[in-house]
């Protein structure tokens, strides 16, 4: 009976012990590197105005539907764009329901932004991404909303393509993936009047 309680006794102290350095020690050391040496990541990314506002994340797409808009991707996660429900569409390369969506945002795309029924269009300007999360946009898909753009603001596409480039995101490392422009930040930008409305991490 002495031995099964020292046994108890030790199987006790050793699950506090661990207990206190896994759920206790670890991650308020895991939380001070983060705020030292990555702040702005750890806390989200959040995208704040100049009033102090929080508009959203650099990591996390919006829905915009209004011309005087940059569109972003399609968005399958929850009614679009959900971060509690990310996630794809699920279909496969074969799926009729896949493509008859396809179908219907290539003619919406060539529609809304004036486009010949000969004119590529993009593959993320009518396929959502994996997380239904993507921040980003291609920038020819950005280029072919310019004019739209532009138009419903009044201002020259010059103007507008210049904004486009300063919300240009370049590949990681500058090797790593194509240069993608941030939907919201871009937007932000549009609504100050290109103002540095927001800060980026």
């Amino acid at each position: 009976m002495k031995e099964l309680l020292s046994h108890f006794r030790s199987a006790v102290m050793s699950t506090l012990v661990l207990a206190a350095v896994c759920c206790g020690l670890y991650p308020l050391i895991v939380f001070g590197i983060a705020q030292a040496a990555f702040r702005e990541q750890a806390n989200g990314s959040l995208i704040v105005d100049k009033n102090g506002t929080v508009r959203g994340s650099t990591l996390l797409g919006q829905g915009f539907t209004a011309d005087k808009y940059f569109h972003p991707r399609p968005s399958a996660a929850g009614n679009g764009y959900d971060a509690a429900n990310s996630g794809g569409s699920n279909f496969g390369p074969t799926s009729q329901k896949l493509y008859d969506a396809i179908k219907d945002r290539i003619a919406a795309c060539r529609k809304e932004n004036g486009l010949k029924d000969t004119d590529a269009i993009p593959a993320d300007a009518v396929t959502a991404s994996g997380s239904g999360l993507d921040p980003h946009i291609s920038v020819r898909n950005a280029e072919l909303q310019v004019p739209r753009v532009a138009r419903a603001r009044s201002l020259s596409e010059k103007r507008i393509l210049d904004m486009v480039a300063r919300f240009t995101d370049k590949p990681d490392f500058n090797i790593l993936g194509d240069p993608g422009v941030n939907v919201l930040e871009l937007n932000l930008a549009l609504d100050s009047n290109g103002a540095a409305s927001v800060r980026r991490p």
